[in-house]
């Protein structure tokens, strides 16, 4: 199954008003909710806001939200922190593959 989260809340710049602060902590605590709730570690899950129209927080830090001080996740395999999506992408684990056990393909 899928072991690790990353949250991009987009559309940030359809906000009202655009880039808000209250909107994605809303957004960030109603997913955690469901998130626990499904069986996942809110605290282990990278909650970026995005505006994929616009690329901001997609590569590089958006200067329109000054008040995201970046992602972290808090995992047994250590921590992790970041500002963007693609830091949050980056940081994910790369799963264990059993190389010395038989091949299984899916189908």
């Amino acid at each position: 199954g899928v072991k690790q989260l990353v949250v991009g809340v987009n559309k940030m710049d359809s906000t009202e008003p655009p880039y808000s602060e209250s909107r994605f902590e809303e957004i960030k605590k109603e997913v955690s909710s469901y998130i626990k709730k499904i069986g996942y570690n809110p605290a282990a899950v990278a909650f970026v806001p995005i505006s994929g129209w616009h690329g901001d927080n997609m590569l590089e830090p958006s200067s329109k939200m000054p008040w995201f001080k970046g992602w972290n996740v808090d995992r047994k395999e250590g921590k992790a922190e970041g500002k963007t999506l693609i830091d949050a992408l980056d940081a994910i684990l790369p799963p264990s593959r059993p190389t010395d056990k038989p091949l299984r393909l899916p189908l």
